[in-house]
């Protein structure tokens, strides 16, 4: 009986201890682990993080918006009620014959970005929304500055759903 109430004793305390570590300590410590796996993007416009035993598909696409817009995506579906999006949009530039018909449609797409950011207008660098066709509820979005971010995203993402393990990434 000595022992049981030993035992039971030892117990209370382990989970005393275990209760006193802030958020923040757990954070930034590397020896402890998050009693949950977790999926989580750093990003430059803000953080998504979700259990991973949440996450119920990863998927990336790429898609045209009217014709003008290319669009590289990665969706999350999870149990809970919202959806994320992370993505990368650029010009649609068509492609043109080889040698001079190429440069200059480079050249005039590199123009038009260079005349919108000196006007103030940094559509590209922006979640853009027209509401409401282009906004949806419970929709979280983030857009990424390059296709290879949305890469990253996806990889981090898809290896955390199926090994079931925490997984971090960050984006500058």
């Amino acid at each position: 009986m000595f022992r049981l109430a030993l035992l039971a004793t030892s117990i209370c305390a382990t989970a005393h201890l275990r209760a006193q570590t802030s958020p923040a300590e757990a954070a930034s410590s590397p020896n402890l682990t998050a009693a949950l796996p977790l999926f989580r993007a750093t990003l430059p416009g803000g953080t998504y993080q979700v259990a991973v035993k949440s996450i119920v598909s990863v998927s990336t696409h790429a898609y045209l918006v009217d014709g003008a817009a290319r669009v590289t995506e990665v969706n999350i579906d999870t149990l809970g009620s919202l959806l994320v999006r992370f993505y990368h949009l650029e010009p649609n530039t068509p492609a043109a014959p080889g040698g001079v018909g190429a440069s200059a449609v480079e050249k005039a797409q590199g123009l038009l970005i260079q005349g919108a950011e000196k006007a103030g207008v940094d559509v590209w660098k922006k979640v853009t929304k027209s509401y409401p066709t282009t906004t949806h509820a419970r929709t979280v979005e983030y857009r990424l500055a390059t296709k290879e971010d949305v890469t990253k995203v996806f990889d981090a993402a898809d290896e955390a759903f199926r090994m079931q393990r925490n997984r971090n990434v960050r984006i500058e």
